[in-house]
């Protein structure tokens, strides 16, 4: 079994539908005898939602796919570079591009018969900052591949373009200026962020549990059916038996029938000829008795 095949297979389809698919797979494999396969596939997670309408860009519109994942490439270097000016055009293009592609992965995931809330619009929108932000993430996602939502990036996509110096200054020295009190705004957004990072979390821990349970049922459920059929393949064994029996006292019934048949013609014959001995013998001593009346 083509393991790549399957797996780019499953993460197509929609959530409802992975695990179903996956276990499908699965069975195939464990008849087939490849373990190995069967191994692979069962390990596969399945989407959360946010997660699979980011792919759905990747998948079914692969050129903006790319000239994104060249935006993260161009950020990354000139944050790894200090670039003040390449970091703030392609911040600029960031945040277009970002809530632009969000709402086209939500066209596609409506297309597809899945409606997208705002929460988890909110979520596709931060897992492609997150792909901007961090390769390994952008690796999954270029596959079609990821299955949660990433943490929220912290770094250089955080960075609105104003807050990006156009040169660097010689400024003199100066009095150090005490830190900005934070603001009430941060501070509730701050929350939020915490009380969404703490719901996503929860929903990948119940995630988890609802898919390591439905294994252990896809596992009971072919247990159940491979004693089903040895079940079924023993009674079939049974009835054919059965019918072997059933023949064999019929020709048992028949050949009882035909050795008395015979029984009885050969007492029939073993008679007619004692009587035709008789018969032969009293012809016999006529014959001597008229021999010796005519001497």
């Amino acid at each position: 079994m083509d393991v790549e095949q399957v797996t780019d297979e499953l993460y197509g389809l929609k959530p409802s539908e992975f695990t179903a698919a996956r276990e499908v797979y699965v069975a195939e494999a464990r008849r087939a005898e490849d373990t190995v396969a069967a191994k692979a596939i069962a390990a596969l997670r399945r989407p959360v939602l946010a997660a699979w309408v980011a792919n759905l860009l990747t998948r079914q519109q692969p050129e903006e796919a790319e000239r994104f994942l060249a935006l993260g490439e161009t950020l990354r270097e000139a944050h790894r570079a200090l670039d003040g000016e390449q970091l703030r055009a392609a911040s600029r293009q960031q945040h277009q591009l970002v809530t632009g592609l969000a709402r086209t992965a939500a066209g596609l995931a409506r297309e597809a018969g899945q409606p997208v809330s705002d929460t988890v619009l909110h979520e596709v929108e931060q897992t492609l900052q997150a792909v901007l932000a961090h390769p390994d993430v952008a690796e999954q996602w270029a596959k079609g591949r990821l299955v949660k939502v990433p943490d929220a990036a912290v770094d250089f996509t955080a960075i609105l373009p104003r807050a990006v110096p156009a040169r660097p200054a010689a400024a003199a020295p100066a009095a150090a200026k005490p830190p900005a009190p934070e603001r009430a705004a941060d501070r509730e957004d701050a929350r939020r962020e915490r009380e969404r990072r703490r719901a996503r979390t929860a929903a990948e821990e119940a995630e988890a549990v609802v898919d390591r349970r439905e294994r252990e049922l896809a596992g009971v459920v072919d247990e159940q059916r491979a004693a089903a059929l040895k079940t079924e393949e023993a009674a079939e064994r049974v009835r054919a038996l059965e019918r072997e029996l059933v023949e064999a006292k019929k020709a048992e019934r028949e050949t009882k029938a035909a050795a008395t048949a015979a029984g009885r013609a050969v007492q029939s014959a073993e008679r007619a000829l004692a009587e035709a001995r008789r018969a032969a013998e009293r012809a016999v001593r006529e014959v001597e008795r008229l021999e010796k009346g005519s001497e």
